[in-house]
């Protein structure tokens, strides 16, 4: 989706770091890696121009670099396929200060699931009016810090909720929310998550009736605005024809609602799980294919039953941060099995990305920093914890003479690694760097021992 950003390097970089890399000018690597990625003399790859080794040397590893270029590129390119829809960056996928900005900087808005992403992206000054909240379990907290923010919308997930939201908000002020609905639509056999189907924690089902209910719940409630309905379907998805299924679904709902209660609401959310490539080949959400054809489903489907066309919501989250990343790794040891294994253990794993070890999520890894003329080999590289399953790239291709301390770069790193990542072993997660126009500037800072200890109180 983005296009290639590739300026030139300068002879040093920022903060004293020195450049071995002269030109950024190499052959694109493609598919999955960033647009920017460059290879480089010496083995080095260039990313926003900047090279992965260099970064590593002055940051340390594991790293993770964010294209800020990239990440841009890819919130244009859903504005300008999208131009009358409203587009949510899904904060679960990555969010730290730097990227509500960006984010923030394209237009778009922001979905968040927390006390933590809304006081963080609060902070960092994103408007809350522009902001929507997910969750299937919110804590009061999280509900009275929404209203006072006054967050554009509540998305409701269940008939409890619907009460004690109603409780704390005022009727003076209506809260706007829409209900987030099952329409028991399969996002298809390739996906990691299915969440738009029976028997799911999220959502209320059409099937049911309890998606019906809670519309009628709502409806009486003073201070509760209801603009429309949500539903999400799922992770990773690659083809276009679950989302018109569910367009079918959502709209009958509206129109019965309609025919029932007397309302038409003006906002249909289809939520994200727009697919992307981990590895050269696999398929990708097409967005220029899905934002036509769901466009002209939603306007026949809506003509069909005789409704207004709602305004579309979608809240993508992986698929515009996760090819923007790429994570660095350093390599500990070598390990030759007497069964023939080779085993290359590197200084991060399943702490910084736990989905390998999750859902057996395949990516792929590159040498950085040096060059090799040796025959490449399988190998498995694995993690550092203290657990089998710590196993980030089962059957690497990788070169024969893969040594300790090489460096190993894994691409598609932007989403869903840190924003998961953990604390086990008590190892701390990785910094993040954002590089872009030849210069590296760090986003967050790597989580230390001292981190740790700083938060016993007692013996």
């Amino acid at each position: 989706m983005a296009a290639a950003f590739a300026p030139p390097l300068p002879d040093s970089w920022p903060n004293g770091l020195s450049s071995r890399v002269r030109s950024p000018e190499g052959r694109a690597l493609g598919s999955p890696w960033p647009a920017s990625a460059r290879s480089a003399p010496g083995g080095e790859v260039v990313v926003g121009g900047v090279g992965l080794a260099e970064v590593a040397d002055r940051f340390g590893t594991p790293l993770y670099v964010l294209d800020e270029a990239e990440v841009r590129a890819r919130c244009r390119a859903y504005r300008a396929a999208l131009p009358h829809a409203e587009v949510l960056y899904a904060a679960k996928a990555f969010l730290c200060s730097a990227m509500a900005d960006w984010v923030a900087e394209e237009g778009l808005g922001l979905d968040v699931c927390s006390v933590g992403e809304l006081r963080l992206a609060a902070a960092a000054g994103f408007p809350p009016q522009r902001m929507l909240l997910h969750g299937n379990a919110k804590s009061p907290e999280e509900l009275r810090l929404a209203l006072r923010l006054r967050v554009g919308r509540i998305v409701i997930d269940g008939l409890a909720e619907i009460p004690r939201l109603a409780a704390l908000a005022i009727a003076d002020e209506p809260q706007r929310v829409l209900v987030r609905v099952l329409p028991g639509v399969a996002a298809g056999h390739h996906t990691a998550v299915r969440t738009g189907v029976t028997g799911q924690k999220f959502g209320l089902s059409i099937e049911g009736g309890d998606a019906a209910e809670a519309v009628s719940r709502v409806l009486a409630q003073p201070s509760l605005a209801l603009v429309g309905l949500h539903c999400h379907l799922g992770s990773q998805i690659t083809g276009v024809e679950p989302y018109l299924a569910a367009i079918d679904r959502m709209v009958t709902l509206l129109a019965e609602i309609r025919d029932r209660h007397g309302v038409q609401f003006p906002e249909l959310d289809l939520g994200g799980g727009h697919g992307v490539p981990y590895l050269a080949g696999d398929p990708e959400l097409d967005l220029a294919d899905f934002a036509r054809r769901v466009r002209e489903r939603l306007a026949s489907a809506c003509a069909e039953h005789g409704l207004s066309v709602p305004r579309l919501l979608v809240e993508p989250g992986r698929a515009v941060v996760g090819p923007a990343g790429v994570a660095i790794y350093r390599v500990l040891a070598v390990k030759h099995g007497t069964d023939g294994r080779v085993f290359v253990a590197v200084d991060g794993g399943m702490s910084d990305n736990p989905r390998p070890a999750l859902y057996g999520a395949r990516y792929q890894a590159r040498l950085v920093g040096r060059s090799s003329q040796a025959e490449p080999c399988e190998v498995d590289v694995v993690g550092r914890y203290c657990e089998a399953g710590d196993v980030l790239v089962p059957g690497a291709q990788l070169p024969g003479d893969i040594r300790a301390g090489d460096l190993l770069a894994v691409p598609v790193a932007g989403a869903y690694q840190l924003s998961m990542a953990s604390s086990y072993n008590l190892v701390g997660r990785p910094g993040v760097v954002a590089v872009r126009d030849g210069r590296a500037r760090q986003l967050i800072r790597r989580e230390t021992v001292e981190d740790f200890l700083s938060r016993e109180v007692g013996r």
